[in-house]
């Protein structure tokens, strides 16, 4: 017998100490499905979902990142178009600029209000979830 399961993967939203309003780092894919999410990736196995989210900030953003609280899971079903995903969301911190890595055509910082529209996957949700932490103190609820 055969188990199908989902596919963890992590998110990290950065956030930039060293800047004004401590804005968040964003990539804009070069792979499909394209156009603008927050850096992240797939766990590889024997990796913790803390190594991974570490690599992957590195490879994609090219920082060091702190990471300071797992925020929340998200394993809607439907938030990945290409399969079942579930996604370890991290907040972290780095002192330096970004620069883009293997998966990134672009990455760029935004501030708050300057945050693009319709983010790949389901990270218009996430980044809604983060922002009400952020600014209000308020956790996503089950």
């Amino acid at each position: 017998m055969t188990y199908r399961n989902p596919t963890p993967t992590v998110d990290i939203i950065v956030e930039l100490t060293h800047r004004p309003h401590r804005p968040i780092v964003l990539i804009e894919r070069l792979n499909p499905p394209y156009g603008w999410a927050i850096p992240g990736g797939f766990v590889d196995y024997g990796e913790s979902v803390e190594t991974a989210a570490r690599r992957e900030a590195k490879e994609e953003i090219g920082l060091d990142v702190e990471l300071i609280d797992q925020f929340h899971v998200y394993s809607d079903p439907d938030r990945d178009p290409r399969q079942h995903t579930l996604s370890i969301v991290f907040l972290a911190i780095a002192a330096a600029d970004p620069v883009s890595g293997d998966d990134a055509k672009t990455v760029q910082v935004f501030e708050p209000w300057q945050v693009p529209d319709r983010l790949c996957f389901d990270h218009d949700r996430i980044l809604g979830d983060y922002w009400r932490y952020r600014f209000h103190g308020q956790r996503p609820r089950l």
